[in-house]
């Protein structure tokens, strides 16, 4: 192993179960704890649903930020990490482990590919090697559980036991809108957040065709300060920075998109990604337009999978403005994967453990 390996091991550990992990069957469980920064997308869209079935155990959901150990109770519970954890949620426990009835970390990025990638920028670097890295340190011995997202982020981390969780979202997170009004000015979007340089080098002479062949169109990008300065100088292209997650879905709430863009340039860490664009494009009533990659299939342009072609991105934008059917039945199909995805992870036998 080379000196460079060896030091990056050892600033970038895995996460990885403990030698000897709990079995356990739910009905055994007393309550389930689950600890992240609170609200955010990954409980929603991975666990709220799949806690609220029936016969699930209780569950209470805790913000680290806010960590308050008088209020927990330990025996009995089962704790689920969802992304990041903080030293004292971690000294808890330690100090309980033997009355827990296990503990779990739910992982829906390869975060160490982040890190190490070229888009996010140096302070978000450092939160996530705080919040969600440094502490496997402490967390890797008590870990009983691993669940990801995506079999290929399961590859990246090279942990043969964790247990894939695909996204499983509540119904509330995704029956919003039913589209827009046949008669307003088309509204195309693409949401991300400050990661996404390379997406959003992609689409903007994508747009920037898109605003001189149909004027009457709107776009609205979510961008981070780095990628914003790729969309200057165009009319008709409203920028938002990336908001909390409930400001999120209160906007969705308030507003709606026509058209959802889901690009994904190859890279390490788009590699690992879930279908869970088709979950904002079913809040939205959106169609959506996806790259071809692991996480949305093969291009299929009858689906509106697509090769990273600006041309053909070009074409099947502009089919879609013009054909308000074709819109409803795209919509209609990301709703319909929604359901699927809802279903397989409540029905019998897709139990957390």
């Amino acid at each position: 192993m080379g000196l460079m390996q060896t030091f990056r091991q050892l600033l970038l550990p895995r996460p990885k179960r403990k030698p000897h992990p709990r079995i356990i069957a739910m009905s055994a469980v007393a309550r389930i704890l689950v600890f992240g920064r609170m609200p955010n997308p990954t409980f929603d869209y991975y666990l709220a649903a799949r806690l609220e079935a029936e016969a699930m155990p209780p569950f209470e959901v805790h913000d680290i930020r806010r960590f308050d150990p008088e209020t927990l109770e330990a025996e009995g519970s089962l704790v689920i990490i969802v992304r990041y954890a903080s030293p004292a949620l971690l000294r808890w426990i330690a100090a309980q482990d033997e009355k827990l009835a296990g503990v779990g970390l739910l992982l829906d990025d390869d975060i160490a590919a982040v890190i190490t990638g070229r888009e996010a920028d140096p302070g978000y670097r450092f939160f996530l090697w705080y919040r969600a890295v440094w502490p496997l340190y402490r967390l890797n011995r008590h870990l009983d559980w691993l669940w990801l997202s995506t079999p290929g982020l399961k590859q990246a981390l090279g942990e043969p036991g964790a247990k894939v969780l695909p996204p499983c979202p509540a119904p509330r997170f995704w029956q919003g809108h039913d589209g827009r009004k046949q008669g307003d000015a088309v509204v195309i979007a693409y949401h991300a957040t400050g990661i996404h340089v390379s997406e959003h080098r992609f689409l903007r002479p994508v747009v920037e065709q898109l605003l001189a062949l149909r004027p009457e169109i709107r776009v609205e990008i979510f961008a981070g300060p780095k990628a914003q300065r790729l969309w200057t100088g165009l009319d008709r292209v409203q920028l938002f920075a990336p908001v909390s997650w409930t400001d999120y879905l209160a906007m969705d709430e308030a507003q709606s998109a026509d058209i959802l863009l889901v690009p994904l340039m190859a890279s390490r860490e788009n590699a690992s990604r879930s279908p869970t664009k088709h979950i904002d494009a079913a809040r939205m009533g959106a169609a959506g337009i996806f790259s071809a990659s692991a996480a949305y299939g093969p291009a299929d342009p009858s689906r509106f999978i697509l090769p990273n072609d600006p041309g053909l991105w070009v074409k099947a934008i502009v089919t879609l403005i013009d054909d308000v059917a074709e819109r409803a039945a795209q919509a209609e199909r990301s709703r319909f994967i929604v359901q699927g995805l809802l279903r397989q992870g409540t029905e019998p036998g897709s139990d957390l453990l």
